[in-house]
């Protein structure tokens, strides 16, 4: 299949399709405008999100550009595990926020960032660390979301790459600006609603346009060993481990899964994201399939590039409605995410870096507003330009999942731990990016010593995974028993075999040497253990508690009890 076989859209119908996308979102956002927003409502609703609104928005923000592209790629890539591999790590990455969510919560039921949470246990420096790591994860992300329109815009239309790029971010700004988190959290309920719709019809269609089921079996004869097998040690070794070890990762350093955790009402947390969870793994493994089928034909992507797959596959057998509905879903999904990275950028900004470091504690609702709306405007740019580069989508989720590791321990230690210190947890976040980088990038020669040394912090790493997974829904002693089986598991299997895939090595490494390092130096300090009292009374709500409304009710509800601006630290 070539270019020249592809149908594409006018210049003017792509933009009809553009305007009616981005302008009815934006008439939709004028019904919950308010004259004058408050900072509490324009980051986390005032903590007043239902279980409906707030399950739509979980699951929508989720399923993002990278769950159509990536996916796809998944399965072209590793064939028939492929696409269970992305949907279903992906799934747990929303599942495995919930456990430590309720204790987020409980200690800083006000908060509207994890990283006030962490000011509040240890002060500015490992909040910073966090913060710092929120934002690079959501400018990346918003890069790879405007990516995403670029080359849909550019494969479906003679509109350029740049083109695409530049009316998704204008578009999503629009209507996010003013409103916020509020104006993600409406938008992206009608998205999910439109896309659930969308996807039953695509992803059908597509299938029995290519022969149906008799092609597709015919086809796995196409397939290498490798991909025609469920359990592919290649596909877990390359894909599959790499995305178990970022799970804790994003549900621990993702800002816009903490976002939602803080704003939906605290007796829905665990409905809210089980719902999410089983709603984004179902779609997303649904769109995989879609790479699996190129796969069996064996149709190559337009000009060597991945991001180019499903576009291209959808433009080659659908009729020009299917492929227009295409189209919305895909800009559906892609803005909905983006609108949540904006709100959570803004979010950082505000509360983070200007409530609490620039005005410490005394904070201007005002100024946070304007600090936030700014932050929007100066992302999107940012992303926009970014974009241009057109990088690989996957190895950019990689990349930011393993950096993330580094911080998962010394947060939730920090949260169970009364032991951890702020420079515990800042200094093992440090040291294990410096390990996680020197074995990312080969620095140091994995064939000597250096290599063996990376398998033991390795090893490391694995048991911490698996001891925490299990400590967040079993209990310290499943978990403490969970963590050491793996570790000597890891021990046995991994030592001299694991250097050979360094992604997955270096993931590794960032959790091993950061729980290391912060257990290691808590162990050793000398300071008082902490009082997790104070961290309620040092997080509080930046407005004066008005009447707020539950945007799944309308109705008024009580303001929070601990309301005024944030109680500064002693």
């Amino acid at each position: 299949m070539n270019s020249e076989s592809l149908y594409q859209f006018s210049i003017w119908t792509v933009m009809l399709l553009l305007l009616a996308f981005y302008g009815g979102t934006y008439l939709l956002t004028l019904g919950i405008r308010k004259k004058n927003e408050d900072a509490d409502a324009f980051m986390v609703s005032n903590h007043r999100i239902g279980f409906g609104i707030g399950a739509a928005s979980m699951t929508a923000t989720w399923i993002w550009a990278a769950s159509f592209y990536a996916a796809a790629t998944s399965g072209y890539q590793y064939g028939v595990s492929g696409p269970i591999h992305y949907g279903l790590w992906g799934a747990l990455m929303i599942l495995f926020i919930y456990p430590f969510g309720k204790r987020f919560r409980r200690l800083a039921p006000n908060a509207a960032t994890l990283g006030e949470l962490i000011h509040a246990r240890h002060g500015s420096s490992s909040q910073l660390i966090l913060a710092i790591s929120n934002i690079m994860g959501s400018i990346i992300s918003l890069m790879v979301n405007f990516t995403a329109a670029g080359a849909l815009v550019s494969v479906l239309s003679p509109l350029s790459f740049q083109a695409g790029v530049i009316i998704a971010g204008v578009g999503v700004l629009l209507y996010t600006l003013w409103s916020g988190f509020r104006a993600s959290v409406i938008t992206d309920f009608s998205q999910l609603v439109a896309l659930m719709a969308i996807a039953v019809v695509i992803i059908p269609a597509v299938f029995f346009a290519m022969g149906g089921p008799t092609e597709l079996v015919a086809g796995l004869d196409n397939l290498t060993p490798e991909q025609a097998n469920f359990f592919s040690g290649e596909a877990v070794l390359e894909q599959g481990a790499p995305f178990f070890v970022a799970v804790l990762a994003y549900a621990i350093g993702n800002q816009t899964i903490s976002q939602r955790l803080f704003a939906v009402n605290e007796d829905h947390i665990k409905p809210t994201f089980l719902t999410a969870t089983v709603g984004y793994g179902a779609i997303v493994i649904g769109l995989g399939m879609i790479g699996l089928m190129a796969l069996t034909i064996g149709i190559e992507p337009m000009n060597g590039d991945m991001n180019n797959l499903i576009p291209q596959m959808v433009s080659g057998y659908l009729p020009p409605v299917f492929i227009a509905l295409f189209f919305i879903l895909v800009i559906g999904s892609l803005s909905s995410t983006a609108d949540s990275d904006l709100s959570a950028l803004s979010a950082i900004m505000m509360a983070d870096v200007y409530g609490k470091n620039i005005a410490k504690g005394n904070a201007d609702p005002d100024r946070m507003l304007l600090v936030g709306r700014l932050t929007m405007i100066v992302a999107t740019v940012a992303a926009i330009i970014f974009a241009s580069f057109s990088l690989d989508i996957l190895v950019m989720l990689v990349f930011v999942g393993a950096l993330w590791g580094a911080i998962v321990f010394p947060v939730i230690a920090s949260c169970f731990w009364d032991r951890v210190t702020n420079k515990a947890f800042t200094t093992s976040v440090i040291v294990a990016m410096v390990m996680f980088s020197l074995a990312r990038f080969e620095v140091l020669p994995l064939a000597s010593g250096f290599g063996l040394m990376f398998e033991l912090l390795a090893s490391i790493g694995g048991g911490i995974i698996i001891g925490l997974m299990a400590f967040g829904f079993l209990g310290r002693i499943a978990g403490a028993i969970a963590g050491v089986l793996a570790l000597i598991g890891m021990l046995v299997f991994a030592t001299g075999f694991l250097r050979e895939y360094t992604v997955l090595l270096a993931s590794l490494t960032a959790y091993g040497t950061s729980t290391l390092v912060c257990v290691v130096m808590s162990l050793a300090s000398k300071e008082a253990p902490f009082d997790f009292d104070l961290i309620r009374r040092r997080v509080g709500d930046y407005d004066d508690a008005a009447e707020t409304e539950s945007l799944d009710t309308g109705r008024p509800v009580e303001p929070p009890k601990t309301a005024g601006q944030p109680v500064a630290q002693s």
